[in-house]
Parts: structure tokens; C-alpha cells; sequence
């Protein structure tokens, strides 16, 4: 079967992420680009031998497309999802799917009318660990999931930012950025639709004028809840609880503790703080190609500690393993080493675009989760429960739908 041939809105960091994706799995192929930096275009040419352009309208007109993956700044997801769809292009968007309930609104709508199918990721929630858990408690052996705990301490506040993604109005800041993440793990896990949030947001930073973390209680139909904690300071670091392994599956080095604040601590302007992400981007003068070492062993990507208590035991998703911790035994259940990093994505995509399978991580699925992220700014704010509308679940047997039949 041919390859589905992917064009690339965005060639910043979050292609740059998806990268060794592309590059190893064979079951895909890069096919064109567009962003307005003439470097990264200049390096995309040069190493796929594929048009690009400096917008998504010309891109979008490339007759020979299957697909568009959107990793242009959050602000423009709506747009760059409704211009692809109407070209007759299936949609992958990175998250957060966008800034607003009506703007989710408009990209699904969009896609229901051109028949293309909308798939939002990469999230955390297409990681290995979390799907073969999900797989777990659907078999009914542990019993219904009773409380979920997710935490995460990075350094991603101190990571190069460009100015509009440290303003929340903007779409900046670890609710918007790292909260998808999160709740979307714990929607998985869960199985139910969450009803009410309650959360706290921490903004401690002046130089850094954002939400750089929070905690939360979710609770779910079920009756079920979930507590999610962030901290994106760069101080302690959870993954010394993963055996040091990182949120990409790579080996972490302890000694590196502090690199991500030193290296800020020589900008000084939000000029030269957004070259300095440039540049460390694809087509940028620091970029560096990915690793295609055999050596370079990878987990399972992760998103920090996360363990769900279910009435017959705990299950705990490690990046190369799940522990189970039942009522007279402990048992660990290894995951194989994957050869394709965010395989995931691939495999929905594909499903999707070849054989007309919906998608879990669709437009809807996604709203779901935006919208739980925007209560929880609400209720930092108000101080306050806030109730969920509509945080959409699929179906468990929603592998089975076709595209046509959504419409």
C-alpha cells in the first residue's frame, strides 16, 4: 500500500518533536511544507526533496496531498484546519486543537462537510503505557477505576519561549500547553465523562508572565475523580521517579539538573529569547537532526508519574512497563522497546485515511479536553467548582465507524 502523503504547516518546535516519526515509519511520507522562516523551508526541500511555500494556501492546493499535519503556533490551528479541509485534506492538528470552544466548534463542523477526517495530536494519551492501561481496565479485572493520580515537575517555563506563548490570552502557559496533555491521560484511564473541575493555578514569576502550574480534582460520571499537579519551574524534576527516563523516552543525565535555567539566564530580551527558540528549531543554525543511532535505545514516551486505583487493584504506566499491584500480588508487565517513536499517531492516521476507521483523539474527543482546560483557568480565577458541558467520550467500539457514517 502507498505511503499517506503528509503536507506540514509549521515547521517549528513541535515538527521538530514529530520528526523521527516521520522519518522511521514507512507507512507515511513527507510530501511538502509551508512556513514563513526561508530557512526551515530551505532545510525541508533539501533533505525531502519537496515543494514548500510561505503559506498553507498554496500548500493546501497540492494536488498529490492526503493529509496536512498542523504544528503552526496554537492561535492559528483553527484556521490552518478549516483551509486544509476545504482543499479536501484530512487534518492532523497538534494540541491544544485551539483557543476556544467555538473555534473547536468551526474545525469540526469543517471537516464533518468535507469528509475529512479530523485527528488531534500528538497528546500523551496515543503513549503505549496509557492505551495498554486503558486495555486493562476495559477487561474488567481490576474492577471500575475509582481515583486517578497524574502529576509532572519539568522545566518548561524555563524552555525558550516565543512573547504570545507566555500570555495565556494568547494560548501560552502550562494549562493551555501541559494541561492537555494531562487531562487528556486522565479522560482516557478514566472511561467517563468528567462532570465538575476544581483548580488552583500558580503564576510566580514575574519574568515569566504565565501560568507555570496547577492542581486540579476532576470528577467523572462514574464516580470516579482524579487529581492532576504541574509544575513547570524547572526545580525538581519527576522523572527521577520514572527511572530517569524523559517525557521522550530518552536517557536523562541527573548532572544536566539547572541547564534550562542557566542557558536562560543569557537572554536578555524576548527578541533574543525567540531567536534562540529558532534556532534550535528545524532549519535553525543550532538545530541538530535527529538521532538515528541504533545505539540511541528509546521507551515509551511519558508524562510523569501516574498511578489509577482501581476496586481490585492499582495500575501504574511506566515507559517501558506497567506495574500492577493487585490484592496478594505485584506484578510487572513489560512493554516491548518501540522502534517508531509516537507509532500511535501513525497508526490513527492511517486507519483513518486509508481505511475510513475514526479516530479516538477526533475533534470532538478534543474539545472535550479544551474544554475542561479552559474551566480550569475559570476556576483558579473564581475560586470555584465549574461544571462540565460537554467533555464528549468515545465509544469503546468506535474503531468500527467510518467516516461516512459520522456525517
Amino acid at each position: 500500500m502507498e505511503p499517506v502523503r503528509i503536507g506540514v504547516a509549521g515547521l517549528g518546535r513541535a515538527f521538530s518533536l514529530m520528526l523521527p516519526t516521520f522519518l522511521a515509519d514507512v507507512r507515511v511520507k513527507l510530501a511538502g511544507a509551508c512556513d514563513p522562516r526561508a530557512s526551515a523551508c530551505a532545510q525541508f526541500a533539501a533533505d525531502f526533496d519537496a515543494p514548500t511555500f510561505s503559506s498553507i494556501d498554496e500548500l493546501a492546493a497540492m494536488a498529490d496531498l492526503d493529509a496536512i499535519y498542523i504544528a503552526s503556533p496554537h492561535q492559528f490551528h483553527a484556521a490552518h484546519t478549516q483551509i486544509s479541509a476545504r482543499r479536501g485534506k484530512h487534518v492532523l492538528v497538534e494540541k491544544p486543537m485551539a483557543l476556544s470552544l467555538a473555534e473547536c466548534d468551526a474545525m469540526i463542523e469543517v471537516c464533518r462537510d468535507a469528509n475529512v477526517h479530523l485527528i488531534v495530536g500528538h497528546c500523551h494519551s496515543f503513549d503505549t503505557p496509557y492505551l495498554r492501561t486503558r486495555d486493562m481496565i476495559g477487561s474488567g479485572a481490576y474492577g471500575p477505576v475509582r481515583m486517578i493520580h497524574a502529576l509532572n515537575y519539568t522545566d518548561y517555563l524555563f524552555r525558550p519561549r516565543r512573547p504570545e506563548e507566555l500570555s495565556t490570552a494568547e494560548g501560552g502557559g502550562a494549562i493551555f500547553s501541559q494541561a492537555a496533555h494531562q487531562v487528556d491521560v486522565v479522560r482516557l484511564l478514566a472511561g467517563s465523562r468528567a462532570t465538575r473541575v476544581r483548580a488552583a493555578v500558580g503564576n510566580w514569576d514575574t519574568t515569566r508572565p504565565t501560568e507555570g502550574a496547577y492542581s486540579a480534582t476532576l470528577w467523572f460520571e462514574s464516580g470516579a475523580f482524579a487529581t492532576l499537579s504541574y509544575n513547570g519551574y524547572a526545580h525538581f524534576d519527576s522523572d527521577e521517579w520514572t527511572g530517569w527516563t524523559g517525557e521522550m523516552g530518552q536517557a536523562k543525565r541527573p548532572d544536566d539538573y539547572g541547564s534550562a535555567r542557566r542557558r536562560l539566564s543569557a537572554v536578555r530580551s524576548s527578541d533574543e529569547e525567540a531567536r534562540l527558540k529558532a534556532a534550535g528549531t528545524y532549519g535553525g543554525s543550532a538545530y541538530r537532526p535527529p538521532l538515528r543511532d541504533e545505539d540511541d535505545v528509546r521507551q515509551h514516551q511519558h508524562f510523569g508519574p501516574v498511578i489509577v486505583s482501581c476496586e481490585r487493584g492499582d495500575l501504574r504506566p511506566l515507559p517501558d512497563s506497567i506495574i500492577v499491584y493487585g490484592d496478594e500480588l505485584r506484578e510487572r508487565i513489560a512493554l516491548d522497546t518501540p522502534t517508531v517513536p509516537r507509532s500511535e499517531v501513525i497508526d490513527e492516521l492511517v486507519a483513518a485515511v486509508q481505511d475510513g476507521v475514526a479516530p479516538l483523539h477526533d475533534g470532538r474527543w478534543a474539545r472535550g479536553t479544551l474544554e475542561i482546560c479552559i474551566a480550569m483557568l475559570r476556576s483558579g480565577e473564581e475560586q470555584r467548582d465549574v461544571l462540565i458541558e460537554d467533555s464528549a467520550m468515545p465509544a469503546m467500539s468506535q474503531s468500527n465507524h467510518q467516516v461516512n457514517e459520522e456525517k
